[in-house]
């Protein structure tokens, strides 16, 4: 059992200011929604070129695409993840932090530039940042964490995000803050704060000892997870798995070979199901037009939206606390059997058009986001550091970035015309849908990797392409 050291924390919070920025952009972007601010930006910008108002239907469409180009962006920006992972280390995230200064930058200009492409731009840089970070971010914080408090520190990552969409919401929402027709743009410009706060701390934190070991730099290897561990017993010991880990693996890993190796299909499977099913949950549709869906029927609606917020960070820190007490399996299944329920009597109070419903809508969106982040949220954007090996964990990671990132760009661009022009309130039976499937599948195929080495869960995984993973003798896929 590791201990917590001064630098394996001063590391961690370093890299979560990356998430922090990128939930920050996501709230604050649905904040304004409910008072049009950034949608007269547009009519007003329209105008100005062409002497008439912006038609609706293009409105509709320019504010789906400044919403969900950052996704685009973000899945744009996944396929970087190997090449700086493998080329420049872990914590390269200090290079790709460089697009989150610009893309601020860009965003905040665009009032005075008095263009509406500038804002877009500025957005899509920002999801290039996106695509890159949240990759790199729990792969550097699972390679540097002892086995003990993996997942607890990997859960972090999504602590700070939630929190940064609390926080763009609380700023950018309310008239007395800066969610005004006058400051918004400066709200745009808040995340370089912790742009670069991140480039002064985290320059001083160490390497990933994996990737060290992985590039022959057994020095720099030794004193990177002597500074993280602060015992030198806990890194003899470490050390000692590390190289076991790397004596049952090549030295890399193509793109071609990781789908073509039979130990990969497997997790590839398991990330698949477990990252499409978290992303079709309707827990990003909320965030990112929850302000819209109160506002029809609520007078007080971006309070609401601040309560999605709340209820956001509140239950991401209950995972925290329980993903070394009760595992990853535990925590997603319960997750994805309560987001299935919750999506399914938001299907019959949102058809049911009864006035006494509404605060009932309210509870179920609010036990939507609290399943959600007790186990798909924080586990989809992790679990794959933890079931693949080491050549091909930066690979598994940009896979996960993509399948993240694909399925919000989709969703945010498509489910104001699915709620509003094709399903109506039976949209949310998809949602029930893709969370019943990866209940199943959860249910079946995926092992406990909770307090488990990275060469040990690993080892499931060798050999033949059909593992029946709840027959193998030692791998404590229901306990």
């Amino acid at each position: 059992q590791s201990r917590l050291t001064a630098t394996l924390l001063t590391s961690i919070l370093a890299a979560v200011l990356g998430s922090l920025q990128i939930g920050y952009h996501t709230g604050n972007v649905n904040a304004p929604a409910k008072i049009q601010i950034i949608e007269e930006f547009f009519n007003h910008t329209w105008r100005a070129r062409h002497n008439q108002s912006i038609p609706d239907h293009s409105l509709t469409l320019l504010w789906s695409l400044s919403v969900s180009i950052k996704d685009f962006g973000a899945l744009l920006g996944s396929l970087g993840v190997k090449y700086l992972a493998d080329s420049y280390g872990r914590n390269s995230i200090l290079i790709v932090n460089c697009l989150s200064v610009v893309g601020a930058c860009l965003m905040s200009a665009s009032k005075a530039s008095e263009s509406f492409e500038i804002l877009i731009l500025g957005r899509l840089l920002f999801g290039l940042f996106c695509g890159l970070v949240m990759s790199l971010n729990p792969l550097y914080i699972q390679e540097v964490s002892p086995t003990n408090l993996r997942g607890a520190f990997a859960t972090l990552n999504q602590v700070s995000f939630a929190l940064g969409i609390l926080v763009g919401m609380q700023v950018a929402g309310l008239e007395t803050v800066l969610g005004t027709e006058h400051h918004w743009s400066m709200m745009l410009s808040l995340s370089l704060i912790p742009a670069l706060t991140q480039y002064l701390v985290l320059t001083f934190c160490p390497e990933s000892p994996r990737y060290l070991l992985l590039n022959q730099r057994e020095e720099r290897k030794a004193e990177a997870l002597l500074r993280l561990r602060g015992s030198a017993d806990k890194v003899l010991a470490e050390l000692e798995e590390m190289k076991g880990e790397a004596a049952h693996t090549q030295t890399g890993v193509t793109i071609h070979e990781f789908f073509k190796k039979c130990r990969y299909k497997q997790p590839i499977i398991i990330v698949l199901v477990i990252n499409m099913g978290s992303q079709l949950s309707g827990f990003n549709a909320i965030i990112n037009y929850s302000t819209r869906m109160f506002q029809a029927k609520f007078d007080e609606a971006k309070y609401l939206t601040l309560g999605v917020g709340a209820v956001n960070v509140t239950f991401t820190l209950v995972a925290f606390f329980l993903m070394e007490r009760a595992g990853r399996r535990r925590l997603l299944l319960t997750g994805f059997i309560s987001i299935a329920v919750c999506n399914l009597l938001m299907t019959i109070v949102d058809s049911v058009l009864v006035p006494e419903l509404r605060s009932l809508q309210v509870l179920l969106v609010f036990c939507l986001i609290s399943a959600y982040e007790l186990g798909p949220g924080p586990i989809s954007w992790f679990i794959a550091a933890e079931l693949f090996d080491q050549p091909g964990r930066p690979i598994a990671m940009a896979f996960t970035s993509m399948l993240n990132w694909g399925g919000k760009f989709v969703l945010a661009l498509l489910f104001p015309p699915l709620l509003q022009k094709i399903c109506g309130a039976y949209v949310y039976l998809l949602f029930m849908t893709a969370a019943l499937f990866a209940f199943t599948f959860t249910w079946i195929r995926l092992p406990e990797t909770k307090g488990r080495t990275f060469d040990d869960i690993a080892e499931e995984f060798r050999g033949a392409e059909g593992i029946p993973l709840h027959n193998k003798t030692g791998f404590n896929t229901f306990t």
